[in-house]
């Protein structure tokens, strides 16, 4: 594993900084999984998140608690939103790694909220 990323193995929480058309910052922490090099997180599709990296692709991470403190250096990376089989494998990944996800998934499909999933290139 690349030595700046060992940071990130064994941690549950992801500080995702994503920027605004004015160039400010929005760090959210979410869960993640890092797998080949790459996070994967997944959100609301109609998330501010999704729409910012739609807009500007470029953002940072770093460990942080579930409340978003940042509890390590940020690292820039570049995002985008996934979809078919590489999709479909980050959220097993998720789910194995997150039991409330599961029932996440459920809800959400309850609710009809649609979800994206990200990846993040550092």
């Amino acid at each position: 594993m690349n030595t700046n990323l060992d940071q990130f193995a064994g941690q549950k929480y992801l500080s995702i900084e994503t920027f605004k058309k004015n160039g400010e910052g929005v760090k959210t922490p979410v869960w993640f999984v890092l797998h080949n090099g790459s996070f994967y997180v997944y959100t609301e599709a109609d998330s501010w998140k999704v729409k910012r990296i739609r807009n500007n692709p470029k953002v940072r991470v770093a460990v942080c608690d579930m409340r978003g403190n940042v509890k390590g250096p940020f690292m820039d990376g570049t995002a985008t939103l996934i979809e078919g089989e590489e999709r479909v494998a980050a959220d097993k990944l998720l789910d194995k790694k997150y039991f409330l996800k599961k029932i996440f998934n459920w809800a959400s499909k309850l609710g009809r909220h649609k979800r994206a999933m990200i990846k993040v290139e550092v």
